[in-house]
């Protein structure tokens, strides 16, 4: 049923936690795609669904507000908001254990996109790895926002958050055999992201002079961003894509860590999932 057929995650942060919703679903109903693409925390829920460890995302939930995870000590102290050694080694190496064989080893290629900072063009690198310092790499570059975090180099290369050239990135699922793709979002139907403030692109050109392709790619991220939206709805009504979204506005924001807050969005989603969008999903599957 799942044949031929990807999955693509949009991040937007801890609001990801509709992601989590979603693969959660997944899980229960067998719904196992043989690709997936991540963005940014999208990539992060996805790992636990490539690596079929159902539950573990929401376990990891009960993380969010330790002292270890994020806040304004880190950033001061390293240069990036969130600890991405917590989260992306910590947590999965000891705390809460990732199964890296089974994620080398699945059945759903798994692939992370992240912004080049030079060429300010969309890279897809694979992620079925069993190397905790490859995923954890891998993770905290496609993660990492502008200004909260330092840019990360993988392989010699500078790399920021997938989300800022391609939040949504369709294109290597089509280009890499998928005839169609279930993409989740984690935004309603009626978004569209607004323009960023002049202050806010004056800050840009600043922070990122050295990378000049970069800053004109964040000055054009909203328009970018809406057009991406148009070409989805498109493509949802020519039968290619599926979306799976939230019906009205999450409300928590982007660096959001109650984890009750999340908690109740979680448990919000898979009750609106279940009934609203599985019984739909399955049937466009078998078409």
């Amino acid at each position: 049923m799942t044949e031929n057929t990807g999955i693509v995650l949009e991040g937007g942060g801890f609001r990801a936690i509709f992601v989590a919703a979603a693969l959660e679903v997944f899980h229960r109903h067998h719904l196992f795609f043989p690709y997936a693409m991540g963005v940014s925390a999208g990539a992060a829920y996805g790992v636990s669904y490539v690596s079929r460890q159902q539950g573990r995302n929401l376990e990891t939930n009960k993380y969010i507000n330790d002292k270890r995870y994020c806040g304004i000590k880190h950033l001061l102290k390293n240069g990036d908001y969130f600890n991405w050694n917590f989260i992306y080694k910590q947590i999965p190496e000891m705390l809460l254990p990732l199964d890296y064989n089974e994620l080398k080893n699945s059945s759903t290629r798994f692939y992370v996109a992240l912004t080049h900072c030079e060429t300010a063009q969309t890279v897809y690198l694979n992620a079925n790895t069993n190397l905790p310092e490859r995923l954890c790499a891998l993770l905290s570059a496609t993660s990492s926002l502008p200004f909260i975090s330092k840019i990360k180099k993988i392989d010699e290369q500078p790399y920021l958050d997938g989300g800022i050239s391609n939040a949504i990135p369709i294109e290597h699922g089509f280009e890499n055999g998928c005839q169609k793709l279930v993409v989740v979002l984690t935004r309603p139907k009626e978004y569209r992201k607004e323009e960023d403030s002049k202050t806010t692109n004056q800050l840009y050109k600043v922070f990122y002079r050295k990378y000049p392709e970069l800053f004109k790619l964040m000055h054009e991220r909203a328009s970018r961003y809406n057009k991406k939206l148009t070409e989805i709805e498109k493509l949802t009504d020519e039968g290619k894509i599926f979306i799976v979204r939230p019906n009205e506005h999450i409300p928590i924001g982007r660096l959001e860590n109650n984890p009750d807050a999340l908690q109740k969005v979680y448990f919000d989603a898979i009750s609106e999932i279940e009934q609203c969008i599985i019984p739909q999903l399955k049937q466009w599957l078998q078409k």
